[in-house]
Parts: structure tokens; sequence; C-alpha cells
């Protein structure tokens, strides 16, 4: 492979993370005010059909984008609603609004699928695009791929550096101190639940105006990337930086499946087309395994050198969610 193949091939790893980055930011917020948001996958796939729809039949592709977080909004609504109003749970309303709208962008995309549609163009950056190497690797990308790049950075300042941000963190850890300190935890578990799903929509047509331009229904290669972007939401332990290393981290695994399909023969494409996804949940036991009794047994049978490097490289990649996700909280409590 050449210097410019690759540099080619890394900048397109970084547009193809970009709708990934989008539901994963959306879906750290929801989970950081308490709420996960286990309807995603369906999610996506319909605000893709949606959002591709609306900018089909107004010719804008703004308009597409905006279907999209409407949808998105509108299925995190009703999450909302079940779960902090009704309080049930939060899994079993997210597992059947996933399949439900899963079914829903099948059956009324039915219509449009295959068709030709408005797509995002690249928008080189005057001056920064002819810079070598990094020209071409971040600034000759489209808008939205630039709005990941920024929506990363305005997430974790948000998060780390702003008086509401640490509340958010507040509603996700110790909601009964949120409430003593004046916030009204069902109503910003709200807000904050729906800006999330809003986000996490514009996954959606990022993929259908932009990534994999068009829809194709059964065949567009998307079913299953929203229960991705929540182990990336794992995976980044709820952090957008480590949030945003977790989706480019899997989009290079995709984009090594191709390049190493011709090296590779005698390998079923199948299997390299399919290998980020298993790579990805090794990656998130790994966070996870951390804490295991029997991992700390196993340990303690090495030399302490090699216990105490490979204890410090799993404290690193551990993850621990926020305190109150999935719980109701009553305020007479």
């Amino acid at each position: 492979m050449t210097g410019d193949a690759l540099l080619f091939g890394l900048s397109g790893v970084l547009s193809a993370s970009a709708p990934l980055l989008f539901g994963v930011i959306g879906e750290t917020i929801t989970e950081k005010a308490g709420v996960s948001n286990l309807a995603m996958n369906g999610m996506i796939l319909l605000s893709a059909m949606g959002g591709f729809a609306a900018s089909l039949a107004t010719g804008s592709l703004a308009l597409g984008f905006l279907a999209g977080a409407a949808i998105g909004a509108a299925v995190a609504a009703v999450v909302a609603f079940t779960s902090i109003t009704l309080k049930q749970s939060q899994v079993a309303v997210g597992y059947v609004l996933a399949m439900l709208c899963r079914d829903l962008a099948y059956f009324l995309g039915n219509p449009i699928m295959g068709m030709n549609g408005p797509r995002l163009t690249l928008l080189p950056i005057p001056g920064l695009s002819a810079i070598p190497l990094l020209g071409t690797l971040l600034f000759r990308h489209d808008i939205v791929t630039y709005a990941s790049f920024l929506l990363i950075v305005a997430a974790w300042f948000y998060m780390e550096r702003t008086r509401p941000g640490i509340m958010l963190r507040g509603l996700g850890e110790n909601p009964r101190a949120a409430y003593i300190r004046g916030a009204n935890v069902h109503r910003q578990r709200y807000a904050y639940t729906i800006a999330g799903g809003a986000i996490a929509g514009l996954a959606g047509p990022i993929y259908s105006l932009s990534v994999k331009a068009g829809w194709k229904g059964t065949i567009s290669g998307l079913d299953g990337i929203g229960w991705i972007v929540l182990a990336i939401t794992i995976f980044g332990g709820w952090k957008p930086f480590r949030a945003a290393l977790g989706a480019y981290f899997f989009s290079l695994l995709q984009w090594l499946g191709l390049v190493l399909q011709p090296l590779m023969p005698n390998v079923p494409s199948q299997v390299l087309q399919v290998a980020p996804f298993p790579l990805m949940i090794l990656t998130l036991l790994l966070v996870n395994v951390g804490n295991a009794e029997w991992l700390e047994r196993s340990l303690a049978r090495l030399p302490e050198a090699v216990r105490r490097d490979i204890a410090r490289a799993l404290s690193a990649l551990n993850a621990t969610p926020p305190a109150a996700l999935g719980v109701p909280f009553d305020e007479d409590d």
C-alpha cells in the first residue's frame, strides 16, 4: 500500500466514524443523566430512512438532517416517558422500541428503496487542506465530519467545565444529591434524554445522506450499528474523548477488513467483514474484566512486576457506569 493510499484510507476512517460519534455522544449524554436508550439500533435505522425520505421529497439536505434529529428526539421521548414517568424497565422498553423502529424503517422505506437522492459533498477548507499529510487527513471532509470533531470537544467541555454539565453528571451518579441542590431531576432527565436522542438521531441521515448515501432497506448495512454505539459508549467510559477513540477504533477495524481482503485471498470475505464486531465485544470484555475476582486470583500467581503492569493496563481500560443508571428516581423517597 502506498503512502497516499494509506492517508486516504485513514481519512476515510475519520469520515466513516462521524455517525458513530454522533450516536455515541448522544447516548453518553443520555446515560450521564441516568437513562439508557436501548432503542438505539432501531432509532438509527428509522432516522436514516426518514432523513433520506425527507431530503428526497424536499431536495433539502438540511431538512433531511432535521428529520433525523426529530425522529431521534421522538423515540427518546418515548423512552423518557416510560422510564421516568411510568418507571418501567428501560431494558424491556428499549428492546421493544428497537425492534419496532427497525421494522417501521423497512416497511415505510419500501417505496424509496434504491432511489437516488441528495448527498453531501466534500468541503475542503481553503488553505488548511493544502497542508501536507494533515490537509488530506483532517481538512478534506464534508460538513458533518467537521461537526463530529467539534462535537467531541463541545461535549467534553460541557460535561467537565460547566456548571450544568457537573449537574448532568450528578443526575446519573447521585440524583438525590442533585435534587437537594435544587435540580428538578425528572425534568432534566427528560431534557437530556431527548437532547441525546436528537444528537444520536443525526447518525441515521449521516449514513443515508453521506457515508452510505441512499436507502437500501435490509441491505443498507446499518442493522447492528446501534448496538455497536451502545458498546462504544461503555468502552468510552461515558467520556467523550475516550468514546471517540472507540468509534475510530471500530471504523479502523472495518477499514482493515477491506485492506486485508486482497492480501488474504484464502480467508472468506465474510470473516473479515464481521471481524470488527467480535473484536469490539472482546475489547468490551477487557473494559469490564478488571474487577473480576477470578482475574485477581489468576494475577496473584504471576511475578509482581508482571502483575503490576497488567493491573495498570486493565485499570486504564476499566469503566464504571453512572451509579444511578437505569434506576428510577422518586422525589418522595
